[in-house]
């Protein structure tokens, strides 16, 4: 087994020479200390040689404080090119495979040398998931809380490291037929809508905050009329009646109950989109959130019209309840390129905030009926035919509760949350293969 810092690409060619079996367990994670007997070796050598593979990796089991966990790792699909997708502390690697993938790097790499070579070795084989235990694994520092993880790849203390993987995931769609050029359709924005703008805030059960985020909309300051559709999916903790209240008197201000019952974020967010009321451009605001000033919606109005685009995204600040900053700060996917942007949006788990769609366009599109990673695929339909408009200054106030639905999330949500992810990655992957196949 080797056990290695595998971010360079000088490492990586070391390990590559000296490698000499036919299978070869490295250790993918500084921050874990695996521990596998011969007889799991085995077990992993025995299933790469049954299936041909390039890379075989297993669920585990974690000993921290005294207490055993087990750890489940999810299925690889052709999507799961995120480059920070957990196969856990072990993998084993064909070493024929392996060897070849390192000697076909195309750059020095100071941070992406491992990202690269497991995309080349998907290329080459199979990454096949073993669901069984087959080792155990210690952690050599305290882990993060589950909710603060997710916004590793948005420290702008990684953005060298950010480059760097979206350098290596470029070569990689170019070589899977899936890169996208940067050459845009012209967004049609639609004539007859009742104004230019509407904020769209759904919410269910937010009682402490929805007050927060309705008065921060409808105190926009723009040169346009504009209103509020808040998408008050069935709330039994009174934030119905706070919605009935400040909608009094208030004609800017639609509130909206779905007559189902069923609804995830993204049904709330069609709902809001094909209403009558709805404005030539629908912009986000969670209903635990706030914009950063009174120009925001006016900034993001703009930005359609002088870049023609279909979405324009925002820079964020993480704050605590208290709107005090919190680590690591301001998000801003500096990282992003107009060049290159479409193809980034496929790495990446998100796309920032706050996101603003061209109505007539999300119409066509509608977002999945889901409750979590529905404008991410709006998000990623649109890039595949449409510009996305970035603006780097924080316009959008993300505040970190208890309360927040991905607040220290359950290892069981974040994998479902990430598999959903890529399994948008992987059909929207086939859909621009497919897209290139007929574009002369």
């Amino acid at each position: 087994m080797i056990t290695s810092g595998l971010c360079n690409s000088a490492t990586m060619r070391t390990l590559a020479l000296d490698a000499q079996m036919p299978y070869v367990a490295l250790c993918v994670d500084s921050n874990m200390s695996p521990d596998i007997s011969p007889a799991a070796l085995g077990r992993m050598a025995t299933i790469m040689e049954n299936c041909g593979a390039a890379m075989v990796y297993s669920d585990y089991r974690t000993i921290a404080h005294d207490a055993v966990t087990d750890t489940l790792c999810t299925e690889y699909l052709e999507g799961s090119v995120r480059d920070d997708f957990s196969f856990g502390p072990l993998v084993m690697v064909n070493q024929e495979m392996f060897r070849q993938a390192v000697e076909e790097m195309e750059r020095e790499y100071e941070y992406a040398a491992w990202y690269d070579v497991r995309l080349r070795l998907y290329r080459k084989g199979a990454i096949v998931h073993i669901p069984e235990m087959l080792y155990t694994a210690t952690p050599l520092e305290h882990p993060d809380k589950g909710g603060e993880r997710q916004f590793d790849y948005v420290n702008p203390r990684n953005r060298k490291v950010q480059i760097e993987m979206e350098q290596a995931f470029t070569s990689h769609l170019k070589a899977i037929g899936a890169y996208l050029a940067p050459q845009f359709d012209t967004p049609d924005f639609g004539d007859g809508f009742p104004v230019e703008a509407t904020i769209v805030i759904p919410v269910k059960n937010r009682v402490n905050t929805i007050a927060d985020a309705v008065f921060s909309a409808l105190d926009q300051q723009a040169p346009f009329d504009y209103n509020v559709i808040v998408v008050d999916n069935h709330s039994d903790d009174g934030t119905t009646e706070v919605l009935r209240r400040l909608s009094e008197g208030e004609p800017r201000l639609l509130h909206l109950i779905p007559d189902s019952h069923t609804l995830g974020i993204g049904g709330c967010w069609n709902l809001a989109l094909s209403h009558a009321k709805c404005g030539r451009f629908a912009v986000q605001l969670d209903s635990d959130d706030l914009y950063s000033s009174s120009d925001t919606l006016a900034r993001i109005v703009e930005t359609f019209h002088s870049m023609r685009c279909a979405m324009v995204v925002g820079s964020y600040s993480l704050t605590d309840f208290a709107l005090n900053p919190i680590p690591p700060g301001t998000i801003d996917h500096r990282e992003w390129t107009d060049g290159n942007g479409r193809n980034n949006a496929l790495r990446i788990n998100g796309l920032g905030a706050p996101r603003a769609f061209a109505t007539a366009i999300a119409r066509s599109m509608p977002m999945p009926d889901v409750s979590y990673g529905e404008d991410y695929a709006m998000g990623l339909r649109m890039s595949r035919n449409y510009r996305i408009g970035r603006i780097y200054e924080v316009l959008y106030l993300c505040r970190r509760w208890e309360g927040n639905s991905d607040a220290a999330l359950s290892m069981e949500k974040a994998n479902r949350y990430n598999f959903y992810k890529d399994c948008l990655r992987t059909w929207e992957i086939e859909a621009r293969r497919k897209l290139n196949a007929t574009t002369p």
